[in-house]
């Protein structure tokens, strides 16, 4: 640009092209701290440093760059010049000249340039029709993540159609912009859930929001599907806190989930109880016609009429909605005086309860307590110096559902009594009276008093769910003393060889017997070994929200609790019989919680105590198996052969992150490493792979002439070989692509090889002996992938197709033709 295009900007005073040329200069030498004096003098010197600054730029490409460049120090500089001297800043016309220049210039600005220019420009006090006139023209040339990006700094959203600005956002894969276009406004919010909802409707063509945008760049079809959206739209809920109703079509396909997978435990899996399941069908289902629709079909599928028809008669559903046969049942059925009740049989009962861990205290000893006077009573018995309390806490199965499961029962065992606590009856009163303060006070007394010994199993957990019911206690974990999470103790047993069976059932049961028992784990397992029966876990998944509890509930949770004490005992009565070290009690108790480390330090050897503390007993040997640890402190990724089972886990506690069925298996090998998961897979990708980020790409012929090589070695020193694998091709490391770089000093040829060799770490030998016979002359193989740690070869196989074949009905077909182990 020449001078006199801004010279009506610049009637007089130092020429900026010409400081622009001493500030170059002085960058180039990287003489920062004399760059940016001379900035601030040259500006000084400046008629008009606000139009000096827009010719600078516009005289050099310099500033258009990523990160930090000459452009960006130059108007930083002038940034705090402003501050310094408030009376450069201009208005009125010459101002508007200057806004119209430079919003000329912010589209094709790096981010780090956007705040300071806007700031230097005044442009929020722009015409605000002229600012939305020109993002409007740059969403018609397709520039449309500049125009959200500016629309977010200047806060044009209000005035802006949220639907149209977010869909391109949304077909590129940018949702974390989306989500900043709203993030400020409750209104857009809302319409732009609304909007996605809307487009998950069964009846909706997806293709229709598409079609508009068929050219746009880094656009990928199978990112963008109902599934997707589904993610996105509970994610959105939950950030920003919406009530979930104004979204109707994603909630009714997770209640449909939810019905499906109580199904499975009820009809499949049978591992849940009548009452549990028809509680829970009852929370799903609710009043909502079409999943009462989808229920009477399941049951037609998995029982019979009748039980359907009943089921139909309990909601109410219009005759006219259901099947015949289910209809004529349900006919009979209003005959009858009433529906009779499936009981269950007493010697079945009998039979139960000598399997089972039971507690040692009368029913009577059992409190539930629902009012704030009856509380009082508990916490002067359990805040006594010396006191032993075993602490345990319940809540609804969320079943995937939005947000973290709040506490709906806090249970406290003492030697002699145990208090189940209606936590949310009890907030409520106290808020209603104007205390809400005084249940979380008391809680934090307990827990912060080392002269208690609280008893927990798996106790981080329990705490995270606290926190969520009440955000009082939200620091509870930090302030602990006096804890014992007999999980971190269960780490350190010892157990026998005989003992570490964990069927779940004694040696005198058939194995008739022990095929219908589900194997213990977590805390009935450690009951089992330390007490000799295992808990009844049958209740696990009950409704803890329903009022009242059924007498099940309450046995089953008072057992929770009171188990706890006795298991103590036990371990502190006789700790070496355990492998415990002598000092049990004082290693544990009355040490302050350590923090733990978060999850990323983790390897798969280490594990965190729960409750933060280290219990400093022996060691386990490495060849016993690895101790269960809680859902809670469980966390995985699944790929996407097993996003059933991810969901499963998903509603005992476990943290899961599933894969999309169009990502690349290397997706679930990244998030591992990233994020210390364990990677649970059912195909071939993971079984032998190691933990490798690098694999190298060796083509199909350079892979015969090291085979060949490998063959002519393991030849020569067969007399010294135990066995085929050890015969293989040692490639050792190479600093620069060169044709030297050898396998057993055999000269190289071609690129392949090299680009092996200078990957491939210390001598790691290359095990293509493993590649079995026929693979090599496979004319669809044209490569082959070398894992630079181990030496492992991989090759694309028929598996994938196979299982896509098998599961058609239950996959979702994405339509991704990328090759399986295609890493390049």
């Amino acid at each position: 640009m020449n001078q006199d295009s801004y010279s009506s900007d610049q009637p007089t005073g130092q020429d900026p092209l010409v400081l622009l040329k001493t500030l170059q200069l002085l960058w180039t030498k990287q003489e920062l701290g004399k760059l940016k004096e001379e900035i601030r003098r040259g500006f000084a010197r400046l008629e008009d440093p606000l139009a000096g600054l827009l010719a600078m730029l516009e005289s050099s490409s310099d500033w258009k760059g990523k990160g930090h460049s000459l452009g960006y120090c130059i108007t930083t500089e002038l940034q705090l010049w402003i501050k310094a001297h408030p009376a450069v800043p201009q208005s009125g016309t010459k101002l508007k000249k200057l806004q119209a220049r430079v919003l000329g210039m912010l589209s094709q600005c790096p981010a780090n340039l956007l705040d300071p220019l806007i700031s230097i420009y005044q442009l929020h006090t722009a015409d605000r029709n002229y600012l939305l006139e020109h993002v409007s023209h740059l969403y018609l040339q397709g520039n449309y993540k500049e125009a959200a990006i500016l629309s977010i700094k200047l806060k044009l959203q209000p005035d802006q159609d949220v639907e149209k600005m977010c869909t391109p956002l949304l077909l590129q894969d940018k949702a974390n912009l989306v989500e900043a276009y709203v993030a400020e406004y409750p209104e857009l919010q809302r319409k732009l859930l609304q909007t996605l909802d809307t487009w998950c409707e069964s009846s909706f063509n997806i293709r229709d929001i598409i079609r508009p945008y068929q050219g746009l760049s880094k656009y990928n079809p199978e990112k963008f599907n109902r599934r997707v959206l589904s993610k996105l739209i509970f994610r959105l809920l939950e950030r920003f806190n919406v009530d979930s109703a104004l979204c109707p079509n994603v909630i009714n396909q997770r209640h449909l989930r939810t019905l499906n997978y109580l199904f499975y435990k009820r009809f499949v899996e049978k591992t849940m109880t009548e009452e549990n399941w028809a509680d829970h069908i009852q929370s799903t289902v609710g009043e909502n016609r079409w999943l009462q629709a989808h229920l009477v079909q399941s049951l037609l599928r998995h029982c019979d009429a009748r039980g359907a028809a009943r089921w139909a008669q309990h909601c109410q559903v219009p005759p006219e909605m259901l099947p015949q046969a289910v209809a004529e049942e349900l006919q009979k059925l209003h005959i009858q005086d009433r529906v009779e009740e499936v009981t269950k049989a007493d010697n079945y009962e009998a039979s139960k309860k000598k399997d089972y861990y039971q507690l040692p205290i009368p029913r009577e000893n059992i409190h539930f307590l629902q009012t704030w006077e009856e509380t009082l009573q508990c916490w002067e018995k359990v805040l006594q110096a010396g006191q032993v309390v075993g602490v345990d806490m319940e809540w609804k199965p969320s079943f995937g559902m939005v947000g973290k499961p709040r506490v709906a029962l806090l249970q406290l065992a003492l030697k002699d009594e145990v208090f189940l606590l209606d936590l949310p009856r009890l907030l409520e009163q106290a808020e209603a009276e104007g205390e809400k303060e005084k249940l979380p006070h008391f809680i934090q007394m307990l827990y912060s008093d080392a002269a208690i010994t609280k008893l927990g199993y798996g106790m981080s957990g329990d705490l995270s769910s606290l926190a969520a019911t009440c955000s009082a206690l939200k620091d509870t974990e930090k302030q602990m003393l006096g804890v014992v999470d007999l999980l971190a103790v269960d780490k350190q047993l010892q157990w026998g060889k005989d003992s570490r069976k964990v069927d779940g059932l004694s040696p005198e049961h058939s194995h008739e017997e022990r095929g219908v028992r589900q194997p213990e784990k977590g805390l009935s397992l450690l009951v089992q070994h330390v007490l000799g029966k295992p808990l009844d876990k049958t209740e696990q998944l009950s409704n803890w929200e329903k009022r009242p509890l059924r007498e099940e509930q309450i046995l089953y949770a008072a057992s929770d609790a009171y188990c706890l004490l006795e298991i103590y005992e036990r371990l502190c009565k006789d700790p070496e019989s355990f492998g415990l070290g002598s000092d049990l009690t004082e290693s544990l108790v009355g040490k302050q919680s350590k923090k733990p480390r978060a999850k990323k330090q983790l390897n798969k050897q280490e594990a965190p105590s729960p409750s933060g503390q280290e219990f400093q007993g022996p060691r386990t040997e490495p060849s016993h198996p690895p101790a269960p640890i809680s859902p809670q402190e469980f966390s995985v990724v699944c790929d996407n052969m097993l996003q059933g089972l991810g969901r499963y886990l998903r509603c005992l506690g476990v943290d899961v992150r599933l894969l999309d069925n169009e990502d690349d298996h290397r997706k679930a090998a990244e998030i591992a490493r990233q994020e210390g998961r364990v990677i649970l897979t059912s195909g071939l990708p993971y079984q032998t792979v190691c933990n490798c980020n690098k694999y190298l790409k060796v083509s199909r012929e350079r892979m015969k002439q090291l085979v060949e090589s490998s063959r002519q070695v393991s030849g020569e020193h067969s007399a010294g070989c135990p066995g085929s694998q050890s015969c293989s091709v040692t490639v050792p490391v190479c600093d620069t692509a060169q044709p030297g770089c050898t396998p057993h000093s055999e000269q190289a040829e071609g690129t392949d090889q090299c680009r092996a060799a200078m990957g491939l770490a210390g001598d790691t030998v290359l095990q293509v002996t493993a590649i079995p016979p026929g693979v090599l002359d496979r004319a669809e193989l044209t490569d082959f992938y070398c894992c630079t740690c181990c030496g492992k070869v991989f090759w694309e196989g028929s598996h994938f197709g196979r299982i896509v074949s098998q599961f058609q009905d239950v996959l979702v077909a994405s339509g991704n033709t990328q090759s399986f182990y295609e890493l390049s």
